[in-house]
């Protein structure tokens, strides 16, 4: 039986209301207060919920154009670029995840990107985020992967909070496409 895209859409929108919405008082990565919390990892983590985001996420990469790798910011992207990756590979020979990390690494090679010896030279990727909203990680993350020579084509969100990220993406050139928005998830 063909699983539909609004039908894909429809079961990881009940669990991420089931597992990951939360009204409560919260500081944002962003710095801004909110009275809700939707924390994607619950549901990316979650067998199926792994599965819907790799399923959805792929089918959206389309229209990005051509992609040779997704990922981002850890540790909201790891979960993601994983499902994505994965799905990918299960019908041809899949794209290839990356990580962003927040600070080099402290030993070795000091890397910022983990997975670049899977990236071809460079790389259009596909900049991954679980919850955007100013925007100010996606674009620190573009910093880092374009000074890698990595070529960002844009970001996939899961949830846009529709406070600002798109607006600060588009301005500086990147498209921002998100699975659901703050209305979508919230509850009533």
């Amino acid at each position: 039986m063909s699983e539909t895209t609004e039908a894909l859409r429809a079961e990881l929108l009940a669990l991420l209301r089931e597992k990951s919405y939360e009204e409560r008082p919260v500081t944002l990565a962003s710095g801004r207060k909110s009275n809700f919390y939707v924390d994607c990892k619950q549901t990316a983590l979650h067998p199926r919920g792994a599965y819907l985001v790799g399923r959805l996420f792929a089918g959206r990469l389309a229209g990005f154009g051509p992609v040779d790798a997704v990922g981002g910011p850890t540790l909201g992207a790891d979960p993601l670029a994983t499902a994505t990756s994965l799905v990918t590979g299960l019908d041809g020979p899949g794209l290839p995840a990356f990580i962003v990390r927040k600070e080099p690494k402290g030993h070795g090679t000091r890397q910022w990107i983990e997975g670049a010896r899977n990236l071809p030279e460079a790389a259009r990727v596909v900049v991954l985020e679980d919850v955007v909203t100013t925007g100010g990680s996606s674009l620190r993350a573009i910093e880092k992967i374009e000074s890698e020579g990595y070529r960002v084509l844009g970001v996939l969100a899961l949830v846009d909070r529709q406070e600002g990220a798109r607006e600060a993406l588009e301005a500086r050139g990147y498209r921002l496409e998100a699975v659901f928005t703050k209305a979508d998830v919230r509850r009533g």
